[in-house]
Parts: C-alpha cells; structure tokens; sequence
C-alpha cells in the first residue's frame, strides 16, 4: 500500500509541476517543450528536490514519447508517407551523411583517432524526435514543406539507426568484424518485419473481433498492450522504442477502426 502511494504522489508531482510549467511557458510565448524542461528542472534534483533520482521518471517520460509517436503515425495515412519518399531518402541520407562527414572531420582535427571521429559523427547526426515533433506538432507545421521535410529528416535518423548498430561493435573492438553481431541486425530487421506481419495480418482482426463484443475497455485495452508491446520489441532489439510506436501507429492509420483507437 505505501508503495502505492508513493507511486500516485509521485505521478500528482509531475502532472501538477507540466500543467502550472507549460501553462506559464504559454504565456511567456514559449512551447510547451520549454514548459516541460522548466517542470523537469522544478522538481528535480537541482530545483525544490522533489525528485531525487532522474531516473525515477525516465519511465514517465519514455511513456509520453511512444504515445505521442502513436498518434502522430496514427495520423498519417501510409500514402501520405510514400509522397515523403524523396525527402526521406534525399533529405534524411543527406543530413545524416553530412553530419557525420563535418563532426567526424572536426573530431579528426581534433587528434581523436578514425573509430572515434565515426563514433562521434554518427552519434551526433541524430536528434531527438519527441523533441523537434512537439512544436511541429502544436503549430500544425506537419502539414507544410517545411514540416513535412523536417519530419523526413527526423524519421531518416531513426531507421539509420539500425546500420548504425551493425557498425558499432566493429568499431568499438581491435579485431574489427569480430565484433559483428549477425543476431543483434537479424533480431532488428525481425523487430520491423514482425511489426509491419503483426499490423496487416493480426492487429485489424483482432480489433474487428473485439469490436463485435461492444466492450470498450477491452478495445483500449489491446490498443494499450499493442503499442506498448511492439515498443518493448523494438526496444529489446535495440531500437528505438518511438520507432516502433509509430510504425504501429502507421499500420493502423487506414484501419476502419482508427478513429475508435484515436479515442480510446
């Protein structure tokens, strides 16, 4: 029972300090990103100390992310995607490249060796997609060019995330393809392709059968179990956990069912 209580007041902190923040950050003319940063720096360990630990939210946090990821691929019809083709492969390919080209190059003229420059540069060529998406978000930018180019960029660096992964461990060890994990790039590729099976072949029948029964909070339920399930894969498999949710996201956008997941 104490547990419990210290979980709920815990969760009535962090509500209480976003709702007041991001309120406040309204009407200074800030985002509400810039809200939920000033809440994080209030109650934390370098404001009124209500939270210890950082990581006690981390939870919290990854939560808001694939949830936000969810609703956002819920919102974009696949077809729609395919139109970002050539921003995702032009855009994004040249963003990440350029980057680690420039950081690594920097890092080089640093004295830092070849593994680290790279290490370096591809760690940096990417950016926080919760972050760039919220503002995108708020102002309706999503659906002009710009926007539309900036989420391009911001969905190229997740999935460059995966070759990424594959050549770390050759860099990271003297023996070179020592290193390479072929079950760690297997079980990612597994992760997308068993993400892109479970949403065609199984996730719609299951929402059509649940849907016959009339129960609503069986339907929120399995909607609930199915985004964080295919996160938690995505994630096992080193991935990104907002990846996955938006990959499940977008699988379902063209469900009959969309609008009922939406509202759930």
């Amino acid at each position: 029972m104490e547990h419990g209580h210290i979980f709920l007041g815990q969760a009535a902190i962090y509500f209480a300090a976003a709702v007041f923040a991001v309120m406040a950050a309204h009407r200074l003319g800030l985002g509400s990103v810039a809200g939920y940063l000033l809440a994080g720096i209030a109650i934390g360990p370098w404001g009124f100390k209500l939270v210890g630990q950082p990581e006690a939210i981390s939870a919290f946090a990854e939560l808001g992310v694939v949830f936000l990821l969810f609703l956002i691929g819920l919102e974009l019809e696949p077809q729609r995607l395919w139109q970002l083709r050539t921003r995702l492969l032009g855009l994004g390919l040249c963003q990440v490249l350029g980057s680690i080209g420039v950081i690594g190059a920097a890092a080089l003229a640093g004295g830092y060796d070849m593994r680290v420059a790279l290490v370096a540069g591809m760690a940096l060529s990417l950016s926080s997609t919760a972050l760039a998406l919220q503002p995108l978000t708020e102002r309706g930018a999503l659906a002009t060019q710009g926007g539309q180019a900036g989420f391009a960029i911001l969905l190229f660096q997740d999935l460059a995330v995966i070759p990424m992964l594959a050549v770390l461990p050759l860099l990271g060890t003297a023996g070179g393809w020592s290193g390479f994990t072929w079950q760690g790039l297997g079980f990612a590729v597994a992760a997308i392709v068993g993400t892109l099976v479970l949403g065609h072949f199984l996730a719609r029948p299951v929402f059509r059968h649940i849907a016959r029964t009339r129960l609503r909070e069986i339907f929120t339920a399995f909607a609930l179990l199915l985004v964080l399930g295919i996160a938690l894969v995505f994630e096992t498999a080193g991935l990104s956990m907002a990846l996955g949710a938006f990959l499940a996201g977008l699988l379902l956008a063209e469900s009959e069912y969309r609008h009922e997941i939406q509202a759930a």
